[in-house]
């Protein structure tokens, strides 16, 4: 990993990075991923919360209010999937996000993971600085693709 990003220099600013649930506020990472996100527009509120439950959850606090959120989904022990990544707009410019996902790669429950996944459609020279890189063998990867449907 290139990149490295002081812990203890934003935690002087106010922030940090925490996996505690209960610190979550589910209200404005619903907002976002239904409204603004380009990946999960549509989703129901029930669907994501249970999703949250179901997953490795980073929130990052500015002051206690939420700034940022990632959730991962893993068996902890060969396979992590990075998802639902986002730093609110009033928080970005900051290098929230690859301190959020420098926080994730180093989490002690996900160390010697045999592969990484995820999706982006505009973060690949965020991802990258981390080790990520196109999928070596996409001829081996299948999907089914049921995307949602934002209710008019």
């Amino acid at each position: 990993m290139t990149v490295i990003m002081n812990d203890e220099a934003f935690e002087k600013k106010g922030f940090k990075i925490s996996t505690d649930k209960n610190l979550l506020d589910v209200d404005v990472i619903y907002d976002f991923l239904n409204n603004d996100s380009y990946w999960a527009k549509g989703i129901p509120r029930q669907k994501m919360a249970r999703a949250i439950e179901n997953s490795m959850c980073f929130g990052i606090f500015h002051n206690d209010k939420q700034a940022g959120f990632a959730r991962v989904v893993t068996d902890n022990a060969t396979f992590a999937y990075i998802c639902d990544v986002f730093v609110l707009p009033a928080y970005r410019g900051k290098s929230l996000s690859k301190w959020l996902v420098q926080t994730i790669i180093k989490h002690p429950d996900l160390k010697g993971l045999r592969r990484w996944s995820l999706a982006t459609a505009d973060a690949h020279n965020l991802y990258s600085q981390f080790g990520f890189s196109p999928i070596a063998k996409p001829e081996s990867w299948m999907e089914i693709y049921t995307p949602y449907i934002k209710p008019q």
